[in-house]
Parts: C-alpha cells; sequence; structure tokens
C-alpha cells in the first residue's frame, strides 16, 4: 500500500518541512529528562507554537491549525524526518488536550488549552499507585469534597515528567463508599500546590523521568474537576485511548528509527550473520506495515468513525516492534552498544537510551498483558477469567 496525497497536502508538506529546516537545533537537545534539557525542550515547543505546528490538528481558537489526521500524519514524517526534539509537553497535546477538548468546561478550554500548546504550562500525569498499576481501577488516593474544593490524600507513582512539569492530572476516588472503577473523578492539579511532595525516581539512565507524588491534603478547586464527579473512570479510559491509539506514537517515529537501524547494518554488514539480516528485514517491514494501518485507521477516523479496540490492537505492535528494534540495534553494535559516550561510542549512545526507554513500551498505558485481555473479550468474545 502507498499512500496518495493531494496537491494540498503535498504543498502543506513541503511548509512543514521548510520551516523544521530553518529551525531544528543543529544539535540535540540535553536530555529533557535533566532540568536543563526540560527548559530547552520547554523553549522548543514554544518556538513550534510561535510557528503554528505546535498542535496542528487542534482547532486554531486552541491555538492549533484545525488540521486533518491525514495531515498531522504527514507533519509528523518530516518532524522525525528533520530529527526535530523530542515533545516534552506530550502528556499535555497529546493526552490531556483532546480529553479536554471532549469533556471539559467551556472555562476549562480557556484556561487550560492554550498555556498547553505554548508550551508555557507542561503536564504530568499522576495515574499509576503503588497499588495501582496496570489495575487503575484499584486507586485508593482519595478526593474528600469541602465546599468548593476538593481536599486530596494519597500517593501516585511513576508519574511521567512531575519533576520539572507544572500541573498533573490524575484518577481519585471522590465516594469514599465506592470500589473498583465506581466512584473516581479525574482532577487537575498543579504540581506545586500546598502539601504536595514531589520525589523524584531515577531512570536505567540515572535521570528522574518520573517522581513520586506524596498528597497531604492537598486543596484543589472543585473546578478543576475535568468530567461528571464519580464518573472519572470514563474520562480516564478516553485519554487511555488517545495514549495506545493514533497520538503519543506516530508511525514516523518507528520509520525514522528503522532507517537509522538500516544504516547501521550497512555499516557493519561485513562482520555480521545472516539471521541479523533478517532481523534488521523485518524491523523495516513492521514499520511500514504499522505506517499502512495507521493512514488506513485515519481514513475511517476521518469518515467519522470512532476508535475502540483498535487502540489496544495498536499499543501492543508498536511497543513489541520498538522493543525488537533496539534490541536487533544493540546486537549489532556488540559490546559498544554498552557506551553512551566517549571513544567507540556509536551516535553518542542514542541507541542505548532507545533501548532502556523500549523496555517500558509494554509496561506503559496499559501493560500488553491487558491489552490482549481487552482483544481476547472484545473483539473474540472469550469468557474473562
Amino acid at each position: 500500500m502507498e499512500a496518495v496525497f493531494s496537491n494540498e497536502q503535498n504543498q502543506f508538506r513541503q511548509e512543514v518541512r521548510d520551516w523544521l529546516n530553518a529551525n531544528v537545533p543543529s544539535e540535540r537537545l540535553p536530555s529533557l529528562d535533566t532540568q536543563e534539557g526540560f527548559d530547552l525542550h520547554r523553549e522548543w515547543e514554544r518556538k513550534l507554537h510561535a510557528g503554528n505546528w505546535g498542535m496542528v490538528t487542534w482547532p486554531e481558537e486552541f491555538g492549533g491549525r484545525g488540521c486533518s489526521l491525514t495531515d498531522w500524519l504527514i507533519f509528523e514524517e518530516e518532524y522525525y524526518r528533520a530529527d526535530a526534539p523530542l515533545r516534552v509537553s506530550q502528556n499535555g497535546i497529546f493526552l490531556l488536550g483532546p480529553t479536554i477538548m471532549e469533556y471539559g468546561t467551556d472555562e476549562q478550554k480557556e484556561r487550560f488549552l492554550k498555556p498547553m500548546a505554548a508550551g508555557d504550562e507542561i503536564w504530568a500525569q499522576a495515574w499509576s499507585e503503588p497499588g495501582a498499576g496496570s489495575d487503575m481501577a484499584a486507586i485508593r488516593s482519595k478526593a474528600v469534597r469541602d465546599g468548593d474544593a476538593y481536599v486530596i490524600t494519597g500517593q501516585k507513582i511513576w508519574s511521567s515528567r512531575a519533576v520539572f512539569a507544572d500541573w498533573c492530572f490524575g484518577l481519585f476516588r471522590t465516594d469514599p463508599e465506592s470500589s473498583r472503577h465506581h466512584g473516581l473523578s479525574k482532577i487537575l492539579v498543579p504540581l506545586d500546590s500546598p502539601g504536595l511532595t514531589v520525589r523524584p525516581i531515577a531512570q536505567l539512565d540515572g535521570d528522574p523521568g518520573f517522581a513520586e507524588l506524596f498528597f497531604d491534603e492537598v486543596r484543589v478547586p472543585v473546578d478543576n474537576l475535568l468530567g461528571p464527579e464519580h464518573g472519572g473512570w470514563g474520562v480516564a479510559m478516553a485519554t487511555a485511548g488517545f495514549e495506545r491509539g493514533l497520538l503519543l506514537r506516530s508511525p514516523a517515529r518507528f520509520q525514522a528509527a528503522a532507517a537509522r537501524l538500516v544504516k547501521l547494518y550497512k555499516q557493519n554488514a561485513n562482520r555480521l550473520s545472516s539471521g541479523i539480516k533478517e532481523q534488521v528485514l523485518q524491523a523495516w517491514g513492521d514499520t511500514e506495515r504499522f505506517t499502512a494501518a495507521t493512514y488506513a485507521l485515519v481514513a475511517q477516523v476521518d469518515s467519522g468513525a470512532s476508535i475502540s479496540s483498535e487502540a489496544s490492537a495498536n499499543k501492543i505492535f508498536w511497543s513489541e516492534m520498538d522493543r525488537a528494534m533496539h534490541r536487533t540495534a544493540m546486537t549489532i553494535m556488540g559490546m559498544h552498544a554498552e557506551l553512551e559516550e566517549g571513544e567507540g561510542a556509536i551516535e553518542n549512545g542514542r541507541w542505548l537510551d532507545g533501548y532502556m526507554f523500549s523496555l517500558a513500551g509494554p509496561i506503559y498505558a496499559g501493560t500488553n498483558e491487558i491489552q490482549r485481555n481487552i482483544l481476547a473479550e472484545r473483539v473474540l468474545g472469550l469468557p474473562r477469567q
């Protein structure tokens, strides 16, 4: 399958390419999981917004271009072709932003979407708890209504970007008599709130990409409730659908990695076995299949269809494809794969960083085991165990 683009889409692609060629930093930015890197990535978000490229699919009144999802795929292809910086605001623009558009009040849309699009407010996730990871319905952190505020008590863990971010969105139990997915509410919380402690968690590379959040009677205005009170599960599932489905991981991300993998293989082909070549071809073929499937799915969405179980299937495929691709790269590099810098390091350890991150892919956004359960029950009609 080969996508056919209209003249308008080709002109849009050229406009994107020209802007990125003129504006992408000449050197890769430091990791966004460091204070320096985070600040530089925030400045990049502001530069994107100034060029009206912050989130092309958002309506113009919220800081976007009102483009179609097909245009977004084109934008992503050019974005990764230019090797532009990672999106430090992804939790906001790709996940929370669309959720606010669907469930938020007019006041919430006005208050949160424009600063989010501009990179002025960066968002963290506050979903998982020590006893509620993949089983998010086991959440125990509570938010008790007290007049015009919620008083939040509890703990969250593995909160992405929370060390340096400005706000977090989380699920809290607002009905103390409820259990499982009932009685939960989605609430937006400033990370500098009195009573909220942010404790960094070091990743495998030592950088604090995650944090624990401790809520000690944190007061949050009731106006920060997103969606219906006690109805947060449905709101959260909408956000999770965006995370697993189209927006968070575009095919272009993996196409760019596959192209780098092919280049790496060619540079080392004379010392590698034929089995490695098959793995490289498999990686390249998988990215092309994923791209074709995504374009087909986007065409359905643009025609009015909604995403359901496809989000789970997508998430399983791209996470396992990414892990296999980086494992192949590590095999090709041999002992040099362990070097992040200095003599012998390949791409300044970029493959090593990518490999360590790929290991988390089958876990975040709902573990692949949970996604397989969803497909078994909703698509295959198998009984719940």
